[in-house]
């Protein structure tokens, strides 16, 4: 299996390729910014990324948009590394000093498997970071468990506000029952489930729309828990 990995940190850069070396891992090229980074992934005999999130020269998202580019680049062509399943995007697995969601749902939405996202405390464990580095050059997902933590939080929030009441309206319309079918079920009046829709809308932060379409929306909030649109404020 062959590497790239990309941090800016020299001794952490140095101990990661240390480890990769005595787990097997050839490691090709080891840069510290974003620039070498993007040139190392434009090799054809790289089998996984290993990346920091933030890379000079700006400190921002360097590595983490380098590593997305390189997977979006190569699409669904890139292979996998030579004891993987076939062919698939660049498998790459981020490191990162911080808890970051969002960064997590961009590198998740950037192809079909093959990637992970750990705290770098997660290095010091020397069998769990390779185990998780062989993982991901496989296709498999790798997601730190504080990460997993936080996006599951951050799903939940949004129904959280609604009432017991309000949840069972929402049930409702997610199995395609109209205003009048709700109210019989429930044993309240039309009027009421209304306001509960209302509610449930305002609560859901809905943008402003037809009712067909912002019921939709309360629905895909109730299966997925994803972040919904937002309304726009007036002015």
């Amino acid at each position: 299996m062959t590497a790239v990995v990309a941090e800016d940190q020299a001794l952490l850069r140095v101990g990661i390729v240390r480890i990769l070396a005595a787990g097997g891992v050839d490691v090709v090229e080891a840069v510290e910014d974003g620039p070498a980074l993007t040139a190392a992934l434009a090799r054809d005999d790289v089998d996984i990324a290993i990346v920091d999130v933030r890379l000079p020269p700006t400190r921002t998202t360097e590595g983490l948009q380098a590593a997305i580019d390189a997977r979006r680049a190569r699409g669904q062509v890139h292979r996998r590394p030579r004891s993987g399943p076939g062919p698939g995007p660049l498998p790459v697995l981020v490191l990162s000093q911080w808890v970051e969601p969002l960064y997590a749902r961009d590198l998740l939405a950037s192809g079909d498997g093959a990637v992970g996202y750990l705290l770098k405390d997660r290095v010091a464990d020397v069998d769990e970071f390779l185990a998780a580095v062989r993982r991901v050059a496989s296709g498999g997902t790798v997601l730190d468990h504080e990460v997993v933590a936080r996006l599951v939080s951050r799903r939940e929030q949004p129904l959280d506000r609604l009432t017991a009441r309000e949840r069972e309206v929402l049930t409702l319309m997610a199995e395609g029952r109209s205003n009048t079918a709700i109210a019989a079920r429930l044993v309240i009046t039309e009027k009421a489930v209304g306001k509960h829709t209302n509610s449930i809308f305002t609560k859901l932060d809905l943008p402003l729309a037809a009712d067909d379409n912002r019921r939709v929306l309360a629905v895909l909030a109730w299966l997925n828990g994803t972040d919904l649109p937002r309304r726009t404020p007036p002015g």
